[in-house]
């Protein structure tokens, strides 16, 4: 107990599974939606606006049994960078992962010039990221650069 109030558990805990924590509550259902949580049939938890004293307040998803790849995770950094994945098995959390934009990525974005040849032509996006803090990326075809709120995922 703090303060003579209990103090008690908002979201329930995940026995194996991953957390991920320290979403802005604006990009929640965007990062829901790009890891196309509607697809799958696990125990999902979707909790918004939860206090945070690093935040003030924050976003949360939890997926039971599922363990992410690393497209899956770069799709999150795209939208929602520094936020934290906690994979967790047997109810303790056993790696804690900052997840920060790559140096380069492949496949994942849409160049937003139509004059682009990934646009045109049958052949994956590459962007170079060139302000990880800012989400800005370049394409590499075509040196289109494209900030954080107008990224295109294919």
């Amino acid at each position: 107990m703090t303060n003579g109030k209990k103090k008690e558990l908002q979201v329930a805990t995940l026995e194996n599974g991953t957390a991920i924590d320290h979403i802005p509550p604006t990009q929640l259902f965007k990062v829901a939606s790009l890891l196309e949580l509607e697809e799958i049939n696990n125990t999902i938890t979707i909790a918004n606006n939860l206090q945070s004293k690093k935040m003030g307040s924050k976003g949360m998803i939890k997926i039971a049994d599922k363990f992410f790849e690393e497209d899956e995770i770069n799709r999150i950094a795209l939208i929602a960078p520094n936020v934290i994945l906690n994979i967790i098995r047997d109810y303790e959390v056993v790696e804690k992962k900052l997840v920060i934009l790559p140096d380069e990525i492949t496949g994942l974005v849409k160049c937003n010039n139509p004059k682009c040849i990934t646009n045109n032509e049958p052949m994956a996006t590459r962007f170079i990221v060139i302000n990880k803090e800012k989400g800005t990326i370049k394409c590499r075809y075509c040196e289109q650069k494209i900030n954080k709120e107008e990224i295109v995922i294919k």
